[in-house]
This record gives C-alpha cells, structure tokens and sequence, in this order.
C-alpha cells in the first residue's frame, strides 16, 4: 500500500489523526479537553458522534458545553431549548463524571428546578422523560444510562477511545441534567458550571 492510499478519514469522516489522540486520553479531565477542543472547531473526532462536527443546533452553545468539560463533566449529549410551531426542545445535557461532582450536580435539584437524573456505576436504568417533541410525538427522552455495564458496551468504548478510558466511564458517574421549561436555553448550562466550579 502506497503512502498515499493509507485513510486519512473515517466511514464517518472523522480525522484519523483527531481519533488517535483519543487513544491517549485516560482520564475524565483529557476526554473533557478534547472534547471542548472538538466543540471548538480543533477536532474532527468525538467518540461516540458518527460525524465529523456536532449539529448546527449546538452551535449557539458550543462554547459553554467547552466550559463545562474543561471543568470536570465529559459531556455526551445536549440540546438548547426551542420552541417552534411544530416542535419543542427543553435543554439538556448529560455526561460522566467523578462522585464528588456529581453530589454537586445532583444537589442542583435541591436548590433549583432544574431536574438531576444520576446514574451510579454500573447501574442500568431506563425512565422516559420527554425532552423533545414533534408535532404530538415525543421524538427524544432522558433518563436511561450511558454507562458502558455489559462487555459489549464497555468494547464499544475502548474501540472508539482506549481500554483504559472505558474501564474508567464504567466506574463513572452519569448524569442527566434538564431544564424542566420548555423552550427555554439560557439557565441551565450557567448553573451546571457554577455547580461545576463552586460557584453555585
């Protein structure tokens, strides 16, 4: 094979270079900072995002969710709030974390209406709360885990990361963090990184 016929990209058309740096990271603090390098435009790799750039609707709040990974929550998922004729958003964002930091996220729910759903390590649970709708139909929930539990899922993991940082993932805690309004973007992602910081 010529040096020109090896990939540069993946089937999904992530940078192998971006996804080799991942092979490196085996902490929540590394996995956060490429993943804000990624929502900063840096990086072409997300473990777990079969695309090259995050979705035009994360734009808006790219920045933030770099500010909440770079303090401690590997996020996975998210979405700003939205409200249109035919559909409704009720922003969100989960990720893993350490214990510490998610008694921090989770007493959120104590001192704000903002919901904390947390799963401890190698729990598997499934709840249904809707958080995206379509018309009448509930097209996104929360409340499931993301723990890698089972030898597949933790397999899943280190094929896109590295053995050490899925084990890691599975010994984390996950956390599902919802602003119950829908509609509204704005309050949710500031509160999460005061709890974050200590702030909050």
């Amino acid at each position: 094979m010529k040096p020109q016929d090896v990939p540069v990209r993946d089937q999904f058309g992530r940078l192998l270079e971006d996804r080799g740096v991942w092979r490196q990271a085996t902490t929540l603090e590394a996995a956060g900072e490429l993943t804000a390098r990624w929502l900063e435009g840096g990086s072409s790799y997300q473990p777990g995002h079969f695309a090259a750039g995050f979705d035009d609707e994360t734009r808006p709040i790219a920045a933030s969710l770099a500010e909440l990974n770079r303090n401690g929550l590997f996020t996975r998922e998210s979405q700003p709030g939205l409200r249109s004729e035919t559909a409704a958003q009720r922003e969100y964002v989960t990720g893993f974390c350490s214990a510490d930091l998610a008694a921090e996220l989770l007493a959120l729910s104590t001192r704000t209406e903002l919901v904390v759903v947390a799963h401890a390590p190698g729990e598997s649970s499934n709840a249904a709360i809707p958080v995206t709708t379509a018309g009448t139909e509930v097209t996104t929930v929360l409340g499931s885990s993301e723990n890698p539990v089972d030898d597949d899922q933790i397999r899943d993991w280190a094929n896109e990361t590295n053995d050490a940082l899925a084990l890691l993932l599975a010994d984390s805690w996950y956390l599902e963090i919802l602003d119950p309004v829908w509609g509204r973007t704005g309050v949710l992602l500031p509160a999460v990184l005061s709890a974050l910081t200590g702030r909050g």
